[in-house]
């Protein structure tokens, strides 16, 4: 199979007089090495289904066929959406195994198929939500490479204690590990970004508790980091009533109440939530 180069992106582009979307992130990729170290990285096989997400002009799409033993992609802009099966047709032997759903990832609820492992150049101003909206829908991704904006990437993996550990980096946590994966150039996409772009892959794990203490956790977690400087009995204070009542929690959860939420782990907020009152 050929992959996409620069070129041919272009040449693709002008036949549907294409200009890339600022609204919609559309920063295409046409590195065809990038595509390729990515399904690597990945460990995408031909045991998987493939989910990806802005399939774009096909760049990504094609390395991926190249692996899996199918591909369901998801694009939002009708155009694209289109032609990417006919790109396909005209450079894989097997257009059948591509699967293409024209929607919005975010409300991405029901595929065809289960797929195994994500892979996707996600948008800037929504890549957390759809990373983990995907990984709440669809339990069977066990594997995945995500391509986002450098800094989100760096919250997305961040640790205990570190200025970038935050909300995406504990609410992904309760599904997956997730660890840096490298650094992406600039030039790797047309148009080129005003931001950098790094790699980060997740590994899923069992969840740490049903939905309801999912739902508690997720609520202590956004508490505790809407005011990340607060000690955490003031920063739960609002959801528990005052301090004294969070400080209660707190220790009864086994945690000091003078700590911040940024020097907790997933499990420490699940700890906190099972012995809180339900505040749904």
């Amino acid at each position: 199979m050929n992959l996409l180069g620069a070129a041919q992106i272009r040449e693709l582009a002008a036949v549907l007089d294409l200009k890339p979307s600022k609204s919609l992130g559309q920063n295409f990729v046409i590195d065809s090495n990038i595509c390729t170290k990515i399904v690597r990285i990945a460990g995408v096989s031909k045991d998987d289904i493939a989910l990806e997400i802005g399939p774009g002009l096909g760049s990504l799409t094609l390395a991926l066929l190249n692996n899996a033993a199918s591909v369901v992609a998801v694009e939002i802009d009708h155009r694209l959406a289109t032609q990417l099966p006919v790109t396909v047709a005209e450079h894989y032997e097997h257009p059948e195994n591509l699967t293409v759903i024209k929607g919005d990832a975010l409300t991405l609820v029901n595929l065809p198929v289960q797929p195994t492992v994500l892979v996707a150049n996600l948008p800037y101003n929504v890549s957390v939500p759809v990373l983990l909206h995907l990984l709440e829908r669809f339990p069977t991704l066990r594997t995945g490479v995500v391509m986002v904006q450098a800094e989100v990437a760096d919250r997305l993996a961040g640790s205990p204690g570190t200025k970038e550990y935050g909300i995406p980096s504990v609410k992904a946590a309760w599904w997956a590990e997730v660890k840096g994966a490298g650094s992406v150039s600039r030039s790797v996409f047309w148009p080129a970004p005003n931001v950098d772009s790094k790699l980060v892959s997740f590994t899923r794990r069992a969840t740490p508790g049903d939905e309801l203490l999912r739902k508690k956790t997720f609520a202590i977690i956004d508490g505790a980091f809407a005011q990340r400087r607060k000690m955490l009995r003031s920063a739960l204070s609002s959801l528990y009533g005052s301090s004294s009542a969070a400080e209660e929690i707190l220790q009864r959860a086994g945690i000091d109440p003078t700590l911040r939420g940024e020097a907790l782990e997933i499990s420490s907020f699940c700890a906190i939530a099972a012995v809180a009152p339900d505040i749904f």
